[in-house]
């Protein structure tokens, strides 16, 4: 789960981490009430999107005066922001984080996040602020440094002295960045973040350590504990069939091609995105309808693949484990004559129970193509659709 920057921040405030201060506004209206309350001579006005690179896109701009603020504040809501991250279609911009401007002295780099490699907590951190890191992994590994974190015992205060030794914070701020750096890692443990991101951290000219933009990013499974976390899910932000699908349990991400796609297990889902596109298909989703599939889930999917009004054919690959067959296809029946398919659907099922679940296809009389492996199905439904 995603949230937006002004969040973030007040959330890290709660862990001691100093951030600007800052106002989030819906309105021209609310942002210049805000600029007048921050009363600061320089106000930095903001696009709050889930989304990077909103300043290469024209989504922040610095006011020198009210005047400003409102000019800009004008230009950025309502704009459809298109960045890296957005894709082609952009996010519209409806709301803005007014903040108080400072004097940057220098842009850092540090972030959280959980190493697969060695199943723990590492904090990384740069001195090429204000850059992707994936750019400054590219182009300069040797700039980036990172500490693994012990879970028993947590960030100690030496590694992130270290970290701030190596990235070459001044040495009159050491001790404000290693409690920046203890505060923000506390956050990301206690909120079950997947991600912390400051980028840019800076130095400013009177002598503070601040996040001047905040990335947090949330563990999905663990919002059951996380129920403010969980209050501040803004759904604009999201796509409208992966909001539904969320309310059945399916994983469900909107993809671009003209194939709906519907399988159980993530990895078989990715394999079978690659299969359509080696047979010169285009996926139209990635849908996991998980490991306990009941005949309503695979209806909801149906009918969420189908409100995609790009896709023209689907393919159903299933391998029943603790999923049976028969239920799928069941399920596959209950859906096709509720939603009255009448585009190209081909079906591969493999496991538990699969002559049970192929004669109920087979008997069902609907327009069903059957498929005797993956790449059968992927050739088929890739040829149907053409």
């Amino acid at each position: 789960m995603n949230i937006h920057e002004y969040q973030a921040k007040d959330i890290l405030r709660q862990y001691g981490v100093n951030v600007p201060n800052g106002y989030v506004s819906h309105s021209i209206e609310e942002a210049i009430a805000n600029a007048k309350k921050l009363g600061t001579d320089v106000s930095v006005v903001k696009a709050q999107i889930h989304a990077g690179g909103r300043g290469n896109a024209g989504g922040v701009k610095v006011a020198k005066n009210i005047d400003e603020v409102e000019d800009y504040a004008k230009e950025i809501l309502g704009k459809v922001l298109v960045t890296h991250q957005t894709g082609p279609e952009g996010k519209e911009v409806k709301r803005l984080l007014i903040e108080e401007g400072c004097d940057i002295q220098k842009e850092y780099y540090v972030g959280l996040v959980l190493d697969r490699a060695t199943s723990s907590v590492v904090m990384m951190a740069s001195e090429e602020g204000g850059t992707e890191i994936e750019e400054v992994a590219k182009e300069s590994p040797e700039k980036i440094f990172k500490e693994v974190v012990d879970p028993v015992v947590g960030l100690m205060p030496y590694q992130a002295r270290r970290l701030a030794f190596n990235i070459n914070i001044p040495d009159e701020l050491l001790s404000k960045a290693v409690k920046f750096m203890m505060g923000l890692y506390q956050a990301f443990v206690d909120k079950d973040c997947s991600i912390a991101e400051i980028n840019p951290l800076v130095t400013t000219g009177d002598g503070e350590v601040l996040a001047l933009d905040a990335k947090l990013n949330f563990d999905d499974n663990a919002m059951y504990r996380q129920k403010d976390v969980a209050e501040l899910r803004d759904l604009d932000e999201e796509d409208e069939k992966e909001i539904e699908a969320s309310k059945y349990d399916l994983s469900y991400i909107a993809l671009e091609g003209n194939i709906g796609c519907m399988v159980n297990g993530a990895g078989l889902a990715m394999s079978t995105m690659d299969i359509i596109k080696h047979y010169g298909g285009d996926p139209a989703n990635f849908l996991d309808v998980g490991g306990g599939a009941t005949a309503e889930k695979v209806t909801e999917a149906f009918k969420i693949i189908l409100s995609d009004s790009n896709v023209k054919g689907i393919f159903v690959n299933i391998f029943g484990g603790i999923m049976k067959c028969d239920v799928i296809a069941e399920g596959v029946v209950a859906a096709t004559k509720e939603v009255g398919l009448e585009i190209p659907l081909v079906v591969r099922l493999e496991g538990t129970n699969v002559d049970l679940g192929k004669d109920i296809l087979q008997k069902s009389g609907l327009n069903i193509t059957s498929a005797d492996s993956m790449a059968d199905g992927a050739e088929k439904i890739v040829s149907s659709v053409k």
